[in-house]
């Protein structure tokens, strides 16, 4: 080592400059080392000068192309939850990684993945120098995890909805990491009295394996009585996640209907689709939420796409349908009383892809349909809200048959209508938030609002798009106004709403007056 003779021979004699390579790459490991560990938490905290000196060492190890091998890749913590889950989320890149560069960049990635899992309350990866006899440049990384204390969670609420007049139970209940694979079990259910049960219970796994979407599978059973109608719905279905990144979801869904009319009152149209059928259908979404909030959105945008293809099962009672929704928010602040202007618009088209007797026919349960108590801000999901109408309060409708027995009895109900929904609509609405100028109700969150919205629904009777009355179906908008007083909370958002209806027609189901809405984040 020419280089090395040549230092050695003037060198102070408190330092010697033998081995020059070899000293370089162990004090560069070292350094490291130390870099990585002056981020425990059980060491006190490093001098300023101390922090100089290693920031410094660790920017001229990752600017230069310093050599390392890592020797072995150790996983520490692991109590319940199975090594194999957590090897598969660290990866092969930290083991591969030829450089210190690499070796950082590799390790700040698999950090990340370790702790998507969900899993485990802390983090961190260090290094560590090889067992004696390995060559000076091998470290060791060691990957130290904390598993998370509590793997039980519970949430009960009770929810009135004047609408039906009645109050509703939900509940859910989630076990995180079960069985040691990182999982999710959670199960959920919701009772309206007279109206509605519907329970699932679901399991989503984060990594299996090298796969590296989340698995996701869900059961779910729905019984539920159509508002102000004769009908009585009843699902169950299975859901299967086939991709699941931040943005993407791809899912394939069968369910079992079952539609009864136990009164023989529905119309005509709604009797053809009376009885048992199995839905078969892959769904695909493509969801961006980027706003500051979900409760109060003060700025950012959410964009939301799903397509579904439905009617896939062989022998199934309906035609194959394809089904497109849109939905896009924006939130600006204004810069007065914490203000924020929201606004979005929401389209929805489902549509037969077979021509023939029925081609045009959709599913009723698939179609759309306006109104309800359904916040406009929070949560995306197409076209549905439209405040001051009923649930199915507004598009074509259809008289009921007379019921030969109240008939008889003088206390017919023939002129009931019942909804019908349908197969294109579109919403859009601006809601103003602001605070409240008194400081007690600014402290808890409480603020008001003023909001407009619009939206209308339309029928397909052809298989053309192109015969579509595009003029009539902007004529025909409807519209309502409103401010109130919105109460968020920690699972909710509350909103005490008085509600104007600008537009409805005469088959409308729309009222002036308070409506409570609620809205899960």
């Amino acid at each position: 080592m020419a280089t090395a003779s040549a230092a050695s021979t003037h060198p102070p004699p408190s330092i010697p400059h033998d081995h020059d390579e070899d000293e370089d790459d162990e004090f560069d490991d070292d350094d490291l080392e130390d870099e990585t560990d002056e981020y425990d938490d059980d060491e006190p905290s490093a001098s300023p000068s101390e922090e100089a000196r290693h920031e410094a060492v660790l920017r001229r190890l990752t600017a230069d192309e310093v050599r390392i091998r890592v020797y072995q890749v150790t996983i520490r913590g692991c109590a319940r939850t199975r090594r194999a889950a957590v090897e598969a989320a660290v990866g092969p890149d930290l083991a591969r990684a030829a450089t210190v560069r690499d070796l950082v960049r590799a390790a700040a990635a698999a950090g990340d993945r370790v702790r998507r899992l969900g899993a485990f309350d802390t983090v961190s990866i260090t290094l560590d120098a090889a067992p004696p006899g390995i060559p000076c440049s091998a470290v060791v990384v060691l990957v130290d995890v904390a598993e998370a204390r509590g793997r039980a969670a519970a949430e009960f609420g009770v929810f009135a909805n004047t609408q039906t007049r009645s109050c509703s139970l939900e509940g859910s209940l989630k076990l995180k990491n079960l069985f040691g694979y990182c999982e999710t079990w959670d199960a959920a259910g919701a009772l309206e009295l007279d109206q509605t049960t519907e329970l699932s219970a679901g399991v989503e796994m984060p990594r299996i394996g090298v796969i590296p979407t989340p698995l996701v599978a869900r059961i779910s059973f729905l019984s539920k009585d159509w508002l102000k109608s004769s009908l009585k719905e009843h699902l169950m279905g299975v859901s299967v996640g086939l991709l699941s990144t931040m943005n993407h979801n791809l899912a394939y869904n069968l369910t079992w209907r079952k539609l009864t009319d136990p009164a023989r009152m529905s119309s005509n149209s709604v009797q053809e689709q009376l009885g048992h059928s199995l839905l078969s259908s892959v769904k695909y979404a493509y969801t961006v939420d980027q706003r500051d909030s979900s409760i109060r959105p003060t700025r950012g945008y959410a964009f939301l796409s799903s397509s579904q293809v439905g009617g896939l099962a062989p022998g199934s009672k309906y035609s194959r349908f394809f089904r497109q929704e849109f939905d896009l928010r924006v939130a600006l602040p204004l810069g007065v009383l914490n203000g924020a202007l929201n606004a979005g618009v929401a389209a929805g088209v489902i549509h037969t892809l077979e021509r023939g007797s029925t081609g045009s026919v959709s599913p009723l349960s698939e179609r759309f349909y306006l109104g309800g108590n359904r916040s406009l801000v929070c949560r995306l999901g197409g076209p549905s809200s439209l405040l001051g109408f009923k649930t199915r309060g507004l598009g074509a409708r259809e008289f009921r048959t007379c019921d030969p027995n109240n008939s008889e009895n003088g206390s017919s109900s023939c002129p009931e209508l019942i909804g019908l929904g349908g197969d294109i609509a579109v919403t859009a609405f601006a809601d103003l938030s602001f605070d409240i100028p008194l400081k007690h109700l600014r402290d808890l969150g409480i603020h008001g609002h003023a909001f407009v919205c619009a939206g209308n629904l339309g029928k397909l009777t052809e298989c053309d798009l192109r015969k579509f009355p595009l003029t009539n179906f902007l004529q025909t908008f409807r519209s309502s106004a409103g401010f109130g007083v919105v109460l968020p909370t920690r699972l909710f958002r509350v909103e005490i709403n008085y509600c104007h209806i600008l537009k409805q027609f005469d088959r409308d189901k729309g009222r002036t007056g308070i409506q409570f809405n609620f809205a899960s984040p």
